[in-house]
């Protein structure tokens, strides 16, 4: 994400006018305006005072990158390099599989907070999902909790043990 963007969302998520946050920040409105609209660029030092008005910090990740595995049986499954974090909102989610990853059960709704609905939905997307829906789904300290109670195809279980294993 662009600091433009980051400085757009982070504004409006704490509903913030530009003349609000430049205030705050000891900044003019123009320049802020400017930031956002990527007419001037932001030192990271000035982008993470702007964020830090808005109740927000900048947050250094490890990208998690993908491997495919095969099968015995000839099926792909995307098994990240480390396991993805999700901010907490996401992983506990009231949330509705699309239907390329729930089709025997459409429409169904997972309460995230409910242990066995997150088992679930982890066994779905570890079985049919891709690295997106990974992304999306699954919260790797929740999913090593669920781990032992999870009900996967062999196949499925022994693609992921390797990055279960190196977390754990």
């Amino acid at each position: 994400m662009r600091p433009t963007e980051l400085l757009l969302r982070a504004r409006k998520a704490a509903g913030l006018r530009q003349a609000d946050l430049a205030c705050r920040a000891g900044t003019s409105r123009p320049t802020l305006s400017a930031y956002e609209h990527g007419r001037k660029s932001p030192t990271l030092e000035t982008t993470a005072r702007l964020l830090a008005e808005t109740g927000y910090e900048l947050d250094l990740r490890r990208q998690v990158g993908f491997v495919e595995v095969t099968t015995t049986r000839g099926r792909v499954v995307s098994v990240p390099t480390h396991l993805p974090r999700l901010d907490l909102d996401a992983a506990l989610a009231m949330v509705t599989l699309p239907l390329h990853l729930n089709w025997s059960d459409p429409g169904r709704r997972f309460d995230l907070r409910n242990r066995a609905d997150r088992a679930r939905v982890y066994e779905t997307v570890l079985r049919e999902g891709g690295p997106e829906d990974i992304l999306q789904y699954v919260d790797g300290a929740f999913l090593v909790d669920l781990w032992p109670d999870l009900v996967l195809p062999r196949d499925v279980r022994a693609a992921w043990s390797d990055v279960i294993e190196n977390a754990a």
